[in-house]
């Protein structure tokens, strides 16, 4: 077992190839995609010696398990969990050896939903549009792991990177999303645009790579006629018409015909990406550039 390669044992809930995503193809319908804590997975390729833009997976909720069919360098970041080899147990947020043959498993969350398992070389699944990321709305790139699967390794980059400390924000216990007007406030009432900014929301359990969704009162409407299909962005508070807004994440569709009241920073949405649901979740709509 010299390949660079690594077999799946467990798939886990959903587990996926992620990158920096496919940027700059939202006009023939597709989504940017790509890691959605993107600090995280920055970590973990930058703990083997990767580029940030090499693939990593993205679990969710319950990790999985792989066995690497030739000796590699690992990092598990993202949300704190169990990890092992061949079930001793080894360092979370920082480099591990990995003989060829042992099962290296990712465990629960403890806290936050996904965590990211990079290897040193990267994940080598074939590039569709320039990014290897699993897209679950468009349904690009490879598939999302299942049991058996295997997926190329990429060369080894070099030495990894080893520190006494690294960058870590733990899972929000409370979900505060900055976010500017959208497009289409006009169409809700003043109570509505007041709603948002004052209701503690709750991550609803509904909640995927797509977006996240909410719980709690919902946004009336001022206006009530159709609105003709209009392009999409990451960060999107789009209100269907149950009245509770759905924040758009990384696989988002391109396009939607529900009124956008807000659109959130886009720095917020590596904390979306590990509220579990029930997390309270809070709407602060302020003025200003999108980015900072």
């Amino acid at each position: 077992m010299t390949d660079r390669a690594f077999a799946v044992v467990r798939a886990g809930a959903l587990t996926s190839v992620q990158d920096l995503g496919r940027s700059g193809h939202a006009h023939l319908g597709v989504p940017r995609s790509g890691a959605l804590d993107r600090p995280a997975s920055d970590l973990a390729n930058r703990l083997v010696g990767n580029p940030p833009g090499a693939a990593v997976l993205e679990t969710t909720v319950n990790g999985c398990a792989v066995r690497p069919r030739c000796p590699v360098t690992v990092a598990v970041t993202g949300a704190p969990c169990g990890v092992t080899v061949d079930g001793r147990p080894v360092a979370w947020g920082a480099p591990v050896r990995v003989a060829a043959g042992k099962v290296l498993e990712v465990g629960r969350a403890a806290s936050g939903v996904r965590s990211y398992l990079a290897f040193a070389g990267g994940v080598a699944c074939e590039p569709v549009l320039g990014s290897r990321s699993t897209d679950l709305l468009s349904g690009l790139g490879p598939a999302a792991l299942a049991d058996g699967a295997v997926l190329p390794l990429g060369g080894d980059p070099g030495p990894p990177v080893y520190a006494d400390a690294v960058p870590w924000q733990s899972p929000p216990r409370e979900l505060v999303l900055r976010a500017l007007p959208g497009p289409r406030a006009d169409w809700f009432t003043p109570r509505a645009l007041r709603t948002l900014s004052t209701a503690v929301y709750r991550v609803s359990a509904a909640s995927n790579r797509i977006g996240l969704r909410t719980d709690g009162p919902p946004l009336e409407r001022a206006v009530h006629g159709e609105l003709p299909s209009e392009g999409m962005v990451l960060g999107a508070v789009q209100v269907p018409p149950d009245g509770r807004p759905v924040v758009f994440l990384a696989d988002h569709p391109t396009t939607g015909g529900y009124p956008v009241l807000a659109v959130v920073r886009e720095p917020d949405l590596a904390a979306a990406a590990q509220a579990a649901p029930g997390t309270p979740v809070r709407f602060v709509v302020t003025t200003g550039r999108r980015d900072r």
